[in-house]
């Protein structure tokens, strides 16, 4: 039985390399925040935002639209 690989251009590479490092920043302004936010500004328990961040996108994006509870 052979393998088959699946060879991607190099622009195709750079791309998805990029979208890595963005999801990593992005995952690490989430705990940033969720770190030096109080515990009145969080809605629920912080130490329950920390697995909800680990989810790649949704988790992050999650924890900064329904997590924080914002001022008006």
């Amino acid at each position: 039985m052979t393998k088959t690989q699946i060879r991607l251009p190099v622009a195709a590479k750079v791309g998805l390399g990029l979208l890595s490092v963005v999801q990593v920043v992005f995952a690490f302004l989430a705990f940033w925040d969720l770190a030096w936010r109080d515990n009145d500004d969080v809605r629920g328990p912080k130490p329950a935002w920390i697995p909800v961040i680990l989810i790649n996108w949704i988790g992050p994006a999650a924890y900064f639209l329904v997590g924080i509870r914002h001022k008006r």
